[in-house]
């Protein structure tokens, strides 16, 4: 059992629901969201570790992760869509999902980029109902696609470097499941159960991937996460299964008021401390060690197909063809 230390940071108020802690590569800074406030928060952090919140914007009411984008600002899933924030911190709403957002009782909660720079982003609902989210894929082109329908908190998502496949994390369900993903089309493919975490402290959120493909789980509830040996042959066979760690969290001092709870919803027991996932990585000199999706590192291209200046490396999202300007005529269907 490892024991590592995480440590609160008390240089930068407190948010209602804050998650998704990202790196903003071009900036220079550490972006994060909190959901219940709709905001989009912005920091650097020095080399010694040392946080500096730079800025706070407003996407909507509800905000459930953020992405750089490549003009500078960033892609937000918020409300029951997608919208752009430009660098100015102007919110412009692009996509409004149907039957998602506050009207129909569900939200936009995590998402990513893939290794190509489509934009993936999940919905649950406020209540927690199973079944009620769904994953969508936003294409290059700018169309939107159902991807998965039947999911209860869509969640933490990350693929491996060869981008062969992708990893889901379901809160209601407790399961992290591996799809075989074609990144050349943004299809998923067969799936299996990665990790089931049922009979643990608390169910998979938010996920990530470091530069072995070790896939690093936060668990929601108590603080703590749970991590997986180097993958062997897609995630299956021996050494495959979970290493626990148990995240001990030192408080130096009285918990400020605010501190970052969540919100269980109707039935459901308030957990004592969200773990943060994502937590900024120090890069030792020379060597890049950082979560994989989040800062570009040697090697990590889309395939020669989908490469163009537009999108780069893959590790923003693109404006995703002519109706994700900032001038956006009508919504985008949804397939």
């Amino acid at each position: 059992m490892q024991t590592p230390t995480a440590t609160p940071v008390r240089s930068v108020p407190p948010a209602i629901h804050g998650e998704g802690p990202t790196w903003d590569a071009a900036r220079q800074e550490l972006l994060w969201v909190d959901i219940d406030a709709g905001q989009v928060r912005r920091a650097t952090v020095s080399a010694g570790g040392e946080v500096a919140e730079v800025a706070v914007h407003t996407g909507g009411e509800t905000v459930g992760f953020v992405v750089p984008a490549s003009d500078g600002g960033w892609l937000l899933g918020a409300d029951g869509g997608f919208t752009h924030l430009d660098p100015t911190g102007r919110a412009t709403v692009l996509v409004a999902l149907d039957g998602e957002g506050p009207a129909a009782g569900t939200r936009m909660n995590d998402g990513a980029v893939d290794p190509a720079g489509r934009l993936f982003g999940g919905t649950m609902a406020f209540d927690g109902s199973p079944g009620a989210g769904s994953l969508y894929r936003v294409d290059l082109d700018g169309s939107v696609h159902t991807v998965l329908t039947g999911l209860t908190i869509s969640n933490g998502i990350e693929w491996t470097a060869d981008g062969r496949t992708v990893y889901l994390a379901d809160s209601g369900t407790s399961t992290v499941r591996a799809y075989d993903y074609d990144v050349a089309t943004g299809a998923f493919g067969a799936d299996r159960v990665f990790l089931d975490l049922s009979s643990d402290a608390g169910p998979a959120d938010g996920l990530t991937m470091d530069d072995e493909d070790h896939v690093w789980v936060a668990l929601w509830g108590p603080a703590g996460c749970a991590a997986t040996p180097r993958r062997r042959a897609g995630g299956r066979g021996p050494g495959a299964g979970p290493q626990h760690l148990e995240l001990r969290v030192h408080r130096p001092g009285p918990r400020p008021a605010g501190d970052q709870h969540v919100h269980p919803g109707p039935g459901r027991r308030r957990p004592r401390r969200r773990a943060r996932r994502r937590p900024p990585v120090r890069r030792p000199p020379g060597r890049d060690r950082t979560p994989r999706g989040h800062l570009p590192r040697p090697g990590r291209r889309p395939p020669p197909a989908l490469t163009s200046p537009q999108h780069g490396e893959g590790t923003s999202a693109p404006l995703l063809g002519p109706k994700w300007g900032a001038e956006v005529p009508s919504p985008t269907p949804v397939s």
